[in-house]
């Protein structure tokens, strides 16, 4: 099993953002994390990847523990992760934004490759053609060279992404990528995710764009008040009664 979580719990002076919360990822699928807002899904982000540190309860990546991993070890484990808010270089560009996500894997490092110290030549020009590649996968291989605070917002999101991509992760966690995008950079980013999904990554989606979710998602746990409450395939919980509830108050299937 790829990550583990089991019994997850963590509480914010008398109020509990997460309450027994477990799941499982197999290699090369996609689980997702849903739930009304303030359900406890960021929060399970921020605990696996070492933002937080549980009350209770464990996280294996791997077969190992993360407990007491800083969040810079978990990402050297082979974890990665979006945000809610845009965590970019505004001022370096798109192709440079990547670059510094691919720098993590390499030999030279990012510090040294910004003080042009000796032996970076050819690991730039391989992380650079890396960077380009990622950039095309997501429809930004035009704009590399233009500022990232120069691209509209949805851009800004899919660069994002790409950027988490360059240092090759075993596992991402994507905090609402298709939040800001419109309709045809929705449909760009379902595509991406299904073909990163047949290469072999794994991901764990938190999404509010229910239509994305159960088109790309193997399994989906829905979290309410800090606690999951259904877990299955996009079918099953499309039809859990206890989910069209938590959503919308009543007996109605989910969009």
């Amino acid at each position: 099993m790829l990550l583990e979580v089991q019994g997850l719990t963590k509480h914010f002076g008398g109020v509990a953002a997460v309450r027994d919360v477990g799941f499982e990822v197999s290699e090369g699928t996609i689980f997702a994390l849903i739930g009304p807002n303030g359900a406890g899904k960021t929060t399970v982000f921020n605990l696996i990847t070492g933002i937080l540190r549980p009350d209770s309860g464990f996280i294996h990546f791997l077969g190992k523990p993360l407990d007491g991993l800083k969040p810079h070890q978990v990402s050297a484990a082979g974890i990665t992760r979006t945000f809610q808010n845009l965590q970019l270089f505004n001022g370096m560009t798109v192709l440079e934004n990547v670059m510094t996500g691919a720098y993590l894997n390499g030999k030279t490092g990012f510090v040294r490759s910004l003080l042009r110290m000796p032996g970076i030549n050819a690991e730039d020009k391989l992380i650079s053609k890396q960077a380009l590649t990622l950039l095309s996968e997501v429809g930004l291989e035009s704009v590399a060279d233009i500022p990232a605070a120069a691209l509209p917002f949805g851009q800004q999101r899919l660069l994002e992404i790409a950027r988490s991509l360059a240092s090759g992760p075993r596992l991402i966690l994507l905090d609402e990528p298709a939040a800001g995008l419109n309709s045809a950079e929705t449909k760009t980013l379902a595509i991406f995710l299904k073909k990163l999904k047949q290469n072999g990554l794994s991901m764990v989606l938190v999404e509010h764009d229910m239509e994305t979710v159960m088109e790309v998602a193997d399994r989906i746990l829905v979290l309410n008040f800090g606690e999951g409450i259904s877990e299955g395939t996009p079918a099953e919980i499309q039809a859990d009664p206890e989910v069209i509830r938590a959503y919308l108050g009543e007996d109605d299937q989910i969009a």
